[in-house]
């Protein structure tokens, strides 16, 4: 755990570790990549991801100054599944924010005493810390209304997981899910933290990238498969997402292997 204030503009990612990560950003912004998903992220803002999950974090022109601790225990993957069925985001705002400043500050603290209690404070602190998030970061799913709202938007998710080669559209999604096509965006950007458009292609790219690593199809067949039918447009996209073109992204891979 600590604090880290950015010189110059920077990336760091990581996967495969054993521990969870909260990071709160005290002032600058940049971005999170995480499950295919970038989170651009800004002052005040939150984060809290189980790094088992590959991820990585960039500072943007305006560098930035965090304030993270990686933890696990026994139950730690447990409580981070709880989190997220119980609503809790990877990427939220805080209306408590100092409080996980101080809660952060305080395990600091012991963590660098010499009390021979050390590691039972160390754990109640750990344990008010998540109390404290799954308190805020409940968003009332089990209401009946936003359990409706929920129910539509996992609704929504589904569909696209499983018809991502399809054309899709929010008119189209409005036309099956019988939903106002605006207010379907709002309750799917609210739930998830991305814009429907967004996340569709985010599935489309991912699907990509497993085709171009595993099997033999052209990158015209390839944008087909997902749903892309010009394959300009789709190198476009692939680039913009992975900053690599399709073609450089399945060199790499043969490189490698």
């Amino acid at each position: 755990m600590g604090e880290l204030t950015a010189k110059q503009k920077h990336t760091s990612g990581r996967k495969n570790l054993n521990s969870l990560l909260f990071f709160v950003v005290l002032k600058g912004n940049g971005i999170l990549k995480y499950e295919d998903t970038v989170y651009n992220l800004e002052e005040g803002d939150c984060v809290f991801i189980d790094c088992e999950n590959e991820y990585l974090h960039q500072t943007s022109k305006e560098l930035w100054t965090l304030k993270w601790i990686h933890f696990y225990g026994t139950n730690a993957k447990q409580i981070f599944a709880k989190y997220c069925q119980r609503g809790g985001k990877y990427h939220f705002k805080s209306e408590n924010l100092q409080k996980y400043i101080r809660i952060l500050a305080n395990i600091q603290a012991i963590a660098n005493s010499n009390s021979f209690t050390q590691d039972m404070q160390i754990y109640s602190q750990l344990a008010l810390f998540l109390n404290n998030l799954m308190e805020e970061t409940w968003y009332g799913i089990n209401t009946e209304k936003n359990g409706k709202k929920q129910k539509k938007g996992e609704e929504v998710k589904y569909f696209i997981d499983q018809n991502y080669y399809k054309r899709i559209t929010l008119d189209s999604l409005s036309n099956i899910f019988y939903i106002d096509k605006y207010y379907l965006s709002k309750v799917f950007k609210r739930e998830y933290d991305i814009t429907v458009n967004n996340y569709l292609t985010n599935v489309r790219i991912s699907e990509a990238k497993k085709m171009l690593r595993f099997s033999n199809k052209t990158i015209e067949e390839v944008a087909q498969a997902v749903g892309l039918d010009d394959a300009n447009y789709f190198s476009r996209v692939f680039k913009k997402k992975e900053e690599i073109s399709p073609k450089e992204f399945r060199l790499s891979w043969n490189t490698n292997n």
